[in-house]
Formats: structure tokens, sequence, C-alpha cells
């Protein structure tokens, strides 16, 4: 039997949303997005892990220390629940102007559109553990949600679990390509469109990283003009990120290595997909694994490429090794200049105002 999650019901309620009278492939995407009935058992929607309130990260700390995100039947993955802030920027699987790999969906870029990326989770056995499209097509194919996917998408939508799927996928990725995941409207935006001024210190800050001083923007700018600037140009790094101990992992997480779509994946292990810098200041812990709890520890280690840095400061020891040693952008890694403080707190300062609008107030 269909049921309605509270989540959704204070969202239909908010929107003035009701039955069978969605007016657009979006609205009925947001919707979905809340709706607990798409995992197995009925507790956990897409928001859950990736709270639209918080920069679409998961807020939970129940596995090491909120490094990963539990999943609806206790299981946890070994992966950092990433932000999905600007995702449907994100180009498909390809190759830059310099041949690097670029673009597809999560860490490994194993998902090549974004309704495939939508649909991973839902009968992911470490995430919302549906267990077959059938079920999916029980909850979904009639009620209300029938009806809308009906008006949008045309009667076969629903005639099929097969065709459900798709439309669902096709909505939740509507979605997550909308303004209210991809706003465009923080401080930096708006000072491009000349609508206010940085602070002295946030425009030392943003002179830096666009500069050949330092080495932020060789994987965190796509767009040269800086308009509609997601910073991260999709690539695939490994940075030798160390592992992260809560995790107790029983064998190195390989990355782009495990990616079934790439040839030769020994030429790529241990390389993950540069991460947005979109609300990076609200979307802690940082890297794949979740290691790394501050951001000004993600510039000290950064740091120990380029100057004698011998502590991690969160830890008080020693660097870790990496994860894994192979394939490390050593030549990248040291390019530019060390950071003192004063240039730390001026980049810091600076990627305080590419947060968006809505999440200012969760600024320090």
């Amino acid at each position: 039997m269909f049921r309605l999650s509270i989540s959704t019901f204070f969202l239909f309620l908010l929107s003035s949303t009701h039955a069978g009278n969605f007016e657009s492939a979006e609205a009925i995407g947001n919707a979905l997005f809340f709706e607990v009935g798409l995992s197995g058992n009925q507790t956990q929607s897409c928001a859950t892990c990736h709270m639209p309130a918080l920069g679409f990260v998961d807020p939970r700390k129940e596995v090491a220390d909120g490094a990963v995100s539990l999943g609806a039947e206790g299981a946890h993955g070994r992966r950092n629940t990433p932000t999905l802030s600007y995702i449907g920027e994100t180009p498909s699987p390809g190759t830059n102007e310099e041949g690097a790999l670029i673009g597809g969906f999560f860490y490994d870029g194993r998902a090549t559109t974004l309704p495939e990326q939508a649909e991973g989770p839902i009968f992911s056995a470490i995430e919302m553990a549906l267990p077959s499209k059938e079920l999916l097509f029980e909850r979904y194919s009639s009620g209300f949600y029938g009806e809308g996917f009906k008006r949008i998408y045309g009667e076969d939508s629903v005639s099929t679990p097969d065709n459900l799927l798709s439309v669902i996928t096709q909505s939740l990725a509507t979605f997550q390509k909308g303004q209210n995941v991809a706003p465009f409207n923080s401080k930096y935006d708006k000072f491009l469109r000349g609508e206010i001024s940085l602070s002295k210190e946030e425009e030392h800050g943003r002179l830096l990283f666009f500069s050949t001083l330092i080495n932020c923007n060789s994987c965190h700018q796509l767009n040269r003009d800086q308009d509609r600037e997601t910073f991260t140009d999709y690539t695939f790094h490994n940075i030798g990120v160390p592992s992260n101990p809560k995790l107790a992992l029983d064998k190195a997480d390989l990355g782009l290595a495990e990616n079934p779509n790439v040839e030769d994946p020994e030429q790529h292990r241990g390389k993950f997909k540069v991460p947005t810098l979109r609300n990076v200041m609200i979307t802690a812990p940082y890297m794949h694994n979740g290691v790394f709890k501050e951001l000004e520890t993600v510039m000290a280690f950064y740091n120990k490429y380029l100057m004698i840095a011998p502590t991690n400061p969160e830890t008080g020891e020693a660097w870790a090794e990496p994860e894994v040693p192979e394939n490390i952008s050593m030549d990248l890694l040291r390019q530019g200049q060390p950071l003192d403080e004063y240039r730390v707190a001026a980049i810091i300062a600076f990627l305080k105002t590419l947060t968006d609008e809505r999440y200012e107030h969760l600024l320090d």
C-alpha cells in the first residue's frame, strides 16, 4: 500500500501541490527527494543523506563521526556523502583538452548521467536498499504520484516498472538540475554581478585563489571567465589522502580504478574526482573518506607538499601515509608557493563567499 512520508506531507502543504496536480518534473522530483518510500523499509529518503537545509550533506554522526552515512538497513559505505550542490553542472564522462578523464557522477565517475546517479542509491544495499523495481511500481504507479507522472510524462509512464523507474529518476534529476540546488546566489556571484563588494581579506583571498602564486585553481576552476563557476574541473587525482582509521576498512579504496567503464585501471588507482568548492565551508568533513574535519587541516595537508609541515593539526601526529601510494599527482601538488597563516586566512575568507545565500546563517 502506498504511504506518504511525513516530510513529503509537509512539502506537499508548503508547495500547495495536491493529488495528481504536480505542475512540472522538477516539482514532482522535489517531492520524491523527500520520499521515504524510495527505501526498502521506508525509513530513508534522498534528503536523509543530502539534507537541503544543510548544504545537501548528511548531518548525522552515527558512523565514524559522520565520515560516511548510515544506510536504511544499518549498513554503511566507505566514502563520505558528497554535497549535491551544483551537481547538475557535472559534465558527462569524457576527456578534457589535455586528454585527462573528466566528469561522470560519484567520486569515481561511474554513473554517466544524472538519472543514473539518482537511481544508484535507491537499490544500493548500503544505502536505501529498495529490493526491486516491482516494489517501487507497487508504491508509486498509482495514487497522486501516479496521476502526477501521467500528467507530466504521459499514460505510458506508469505502465511498467521500467517505465516508472525511468520517470522517477528523470524527475529526481530535473530537481537536482534546478535552481534550488544550483542558485548561483552566493556573495561571490553577487560580486561578479557588481551587486556588492568583497572585504579586503576576501578580495585578497580571491586574487590568491585565481593567481599562479598558489595552486588552488589548477583543479578548482572550470570557467576561465569565472561566470557560473563550479570550482572544480571534474578531473580525477590521487593527492595522497590517508585512510580514515575510524572506518577500519579491510582494503584500500581505489577510486577511479574501480569504475568499470575505465580502461587501464592500474593507471587510475587512488584517483578521485575533484569536488566542488561551492558551499565548502558548511559541508565538512573533507576528502573522499571524510578523514579531515576542518578546512584548515585540508590547507595544511596541501602545504606539506611545499614546505616542512610534519604534523596533522587535528591529531598532533605525523601525517599518515597515503591510502594508495601509486599515481600521486606530485607535479601538480608541488606547484605554487607555501601558504603562511595570513594567506590561509585570506583563502578561507574567500571560500566563505562561495556559500549560497540560504546557508549564510550557518557560517561562523
